[in-house]
């Protein structure tokens, strides 16, 4: 294969990996985690190690951007004392593929016990994971676009799909503005462009 091939084998994987994704997610589970975070009276916080961090860093970006307050957590911060953070009333999003990952699992029962709702995110609804927490959003691709599926490329690129969705969608039962974005984004070139349409 080469380098063209590659390329398009890639881009044509992860394409169809985010079409799945309108049969594979759960509705009623995305409507649940939607409900939790428009009845929120706290804020959204976000935890993952490695790819699952990075992705929970972008989603934690989004849901800020339509008036969702949310912010990243970092598991390694989080077991040294980190979590007075997380507080009643909060939502906690564990992003883990496997749903094995060590950091996030101390997490949980400290973060239960100060009463914060936990949500996991992660393709084995059989694990610790998911069995501890309040709700489990299930997103589970087939392959990734690598020959020995091991790269979180796709699983990511469709979790980031599914929490971009859910963002869209709270903003839109939020009535979520051109006005009230310009607050929240005044700067840069979304700023500006906000700003000539008002």
């Amino acid at each position: 294969m080469n380098i063209r091939e590659s390329v398009v084998h890639t881009l044509r994987c992860e394409s169809e990996i985010i079409a799945e994704l309108e049969k594979t997610v759960s509705e009623e589970q995305i409507e649940k985690v939607m409900n939790a975070f428009l009845n929120c009276k706290g804020k959204v916080i976000l935890t993952g190690c490695g790819t699952s961090g990075t992705a929970a860093q972008k989603i934690e970006h989004t849901l800020s951007c339509v008036d969702c307050p949310a912010l990243f957590l970092s598991p390694a911060n989080a077991l040294h004392g980190g979590m007075g953070v997380v507080q009643k009333d909060d939502i906690l999003v564990l992003l883990s593929k496997g749903g094995h990952t060590e950091e996030l699992n101390k997490m949980i029962a400290p973060c239960k016990e100060r009463g914060a709702l936990l949500i996991a995110v992660t393709e084995n609804e059989e694990s610790y994971m998911a069995k501890e927490s309040d709700l489990v959003l299930k997103i589970k691709v087939e392959k990734e676009p690598d020959e020995y599926n091991v790269l979180a490329t796709g699983s990511i690129l469709a979790t980031l799909a599914v929490f971009d969705a859910i963002a869209i969608a709270i903003s839109h039962m939020k009535g979520f503005s051109q006005k009230g974005f310009l607050k929240i984004h005044p700067g840069g070139d979304v700023g500006k462009r906000l700003s000539e349409m008002k």
